[in-house]
């Protein structure tokens, strides 16, 4: 199955967070019950922070800042904002392999390859989730986060990636636990680009991300 054969949806207003998560369970549901499309949604969110699966109180450093939403996907605390392309994946893994493990490792390559033609290296971390660059100070940083849920083999969730938020509103948590690397963006680091510019190089690389999950079949 080829990207066009796949439902991509692009919000072009921030969406709020629960009418995001109840859109998104009613078609992870539609799809297994009743074979409806898969689906990638594009959007953003108004400032929110969500709290994932395994979430610690004590990371939430500032709860009154903006409204925390729990969550069913894997990970911990995030932030959701303006600048930020979040990419929500229903995607039916019967079909593909039914890994679990393939699907996060091929969603953080497709986010990889799409930075490369932002003009941004990036990377995987060994036992870290998520998509890493190195600063101009040589510090290593954070770009894009992976949070996933997985309910009778269609998955829900995906990823954030930072494009242009405002970057503070990160410190009201402790971003998926890991306190001793800060978050970046591409604006931060000079390769500033409009939404649908990513979007586009997203699409670009989506039938490899297909391929890449197709490859375990």
């Amino acid at each position: 199955m080829s990207a066009d054969e796949i439902e991509w949806r692009v919000s072009p207003a921030p969406v709020p967070y629960p009418e995001a998560l109840a859109a998104m369970e009613a078609r992870a549901l539609a799809i297994r019950e009743e074979g409806a499309p898969e689906l990638v949604w594009l959007l953003e969110h108004p400032p929110l922070y969500t709290a994932g699966t395994s979430a610690a109180a004590e990371e939430l450093l500032l709860p009154d800042r903006f409204p925390v939403y729990p969550t069913g996907r894997g990970g911990r605390y995030t932030y959701h904002g303006p600048g930020q392309r979040v990419g929500y994946l229903l995607l039916d893994l019967d079909r593909r392999g039914r890994d679990v493990r393939r699907f996060v490792a091929s969603l953080e390559q497709w986010l990889i390859d799409t930075l490369a033609d932002l003009g941004v290296s990036a990377r995987q971390a060994p036992g870290r989730i998520g998509i890493w660059v190195d600063e101009a100070d040589g510090r290593e940083a954070k770009i894009g986060a992976i949070g996933v849920r997985v309910r009778k083999w269609v998955t829900l969730h995906g990823f954030a990636l930072n494009v242009d938020p405002d970057l503070s509103h990160f410190s009201g948590i402790i971003p998926c636990g890991l306190s001793q690397y800060p978050v970046t963006s591409l604006a931060r680091l000079g390769r500033t680009q409009d939404m649908a510019a990513v979007d586009s190089v997203l699409y670009q690389h989506f039938n490899a991300f297909l391929d890449a999950l197709c490859a375990v079949r």
